[in-house]
């Protein structure tokens, strides 16, 4: 990974917005622009060089790993940062408004007397981090395919009787054996009338008979996630299970065959919601058609109706559209893809047709 290309690609973010660095505490973003695969530490980018800042813990793993100047922290990170600041005579310098807490500003702030300007920004990595190279693609496919290979192997751990919480666990104990670094968040297993939960995690519930399984999990590998769900009946399914999969399927579908570099996220979520609303269903899908994925499970781009951005080609990116019945239950597809010029190449590999067991 070029690490010193994504440097120079901040800086001239920089030079754009008039700042002589950025102050970067997102523990992700350091990452992104140093390699850094720590738990601590700040990367400082000035419009001549990049500089890391760390403590005593992390001095020789940064030195093995880090593409930037190494400033020790024999302090606090914080004082560390109020001195290389105060060397390098910087008087406007960038801080990720989102990121940095209350309690490092006002440190800052007071040990530096007023001495700079400090300008809140919003996105400036993030915006870099949107568009992925071969090898970041390459990483979040082995993610993707090593999820949906424990997947299909676990399959027949869903039956009556069998409790959510051990479904999870069975699906995140083979997910390390295969070789997964960490899951990516906690393991969703919703049944029954849980399924119109949109984010309800494994729970003590008995699967029943006769009802939906919705399953989203992910996985990191290389640092980087996978993100897919499935929904599975426990069952025979009626007409209304079968209508209401099928429509979830159909937005799903259409979104990826559609959806291209270019679009605005706002004309790619509609892609998705305009087809559950005619069908009578769209009080009932409050959530965005997706989100990028990377170092991060969930990052920009968001596929939402209140983004009207353009997705350029090169971001990574879950599509899954949802219903969401109080009382009944839900249906949720989730697979990642890749945004391409010409439309989109899906990497999840898993089966979407309605799978009753």
């Amino acid at each position: 990974m070029d690490l010193l290309a994504r440097q120079e690609r901040v800086r001239r973010a920089l030079a754009e917005r008039q700042l002589e660095a950025l102050l970067v505490t997102h523990i992700p973003n350091v990452r992104y622009l140093t390699g850094f695969t720590g738990s601590a530490g700040i990367a400082l980018v000035t419009l001549e060089a990049t500089y890391f800042i760390t403590d005593s813990r992390y001095t020789l793993q940064a030195q093995s790993q880090v593409a930037a100047r190494l400033f020790p922290a024999e302090d606090s990170h914080e004082r560390a940062v109020a001195d290389l600041i105060r060397r390098e005579r910087l008087r406007r310098v960038g801080v990720e408004a989102e990121r940095l807490s209350v309690a490092r500003y006002e440190f800052l702030t007071r040990e530096l007397e007023g001495s700079v300007q400090w300008v809140p920004t919003r996105g400036i990595v993030e915006e870099v981090r949107m568009v992925k190279d071969v090898e970041e693609q390459r990483a979040i496919r082995q993610a993707v395919e090593l999820a949906a290979q424990v997947f299909s192997e676990c399959l027949a751990e869903i039956r009556p009787g069998v409790r959510e919480r051990d479904i999870a666990a069975e699906l995140e104990y083979r997910l390390r054996r295969a070789g997964a670094e960490r899951l990516a968040f906690e393991t969703i297993v919703a049944s029954g009338e849980r399924a119109a939960l949109p984010h309800g995690v494994a729970s003590e519930k008995r699967i029943g008979y006769n009802e939906f399984v919705v399953i989203d999990f992910g996985v990191v590998v290389e640092g980087y996630c996978s993100d897919m769900t499935r929904t599975v009946y426990v069952g025979l399914p009626d007409e209304r299970a079968r209508e209401v999969y099928q429509t979830v399927l159909e937005a799903q579908l259409r979104c990826e065959t559609e959806m291209r570099a270019g679009m605005s996220a706002r004309e790619i979520d509609a892609l998705t919601r305009d087809l559950i609303t005619a069908r009578g269903y769209g009080a009932f899908y409050g959530h965005a058609t997706g989100h990028g994925i990377g170092l991060e499970v969930h990052e920009a781009p968001r596929l939402s109706r209140q983004n009207d951005a353009p997705v350029p080609a090169g971001a990574v990116v879950t599509v899954e559209p949802g219903i969401y019945l109080p009382g009944w239950g839900g249906v949720r597809i989730e697979d990642v893809v890749i945004v391409t010029e010409r439309g989109s190449e899906i990497l999840t590999p898993t089966p979407k047709e309605l799978l009753a067991i």
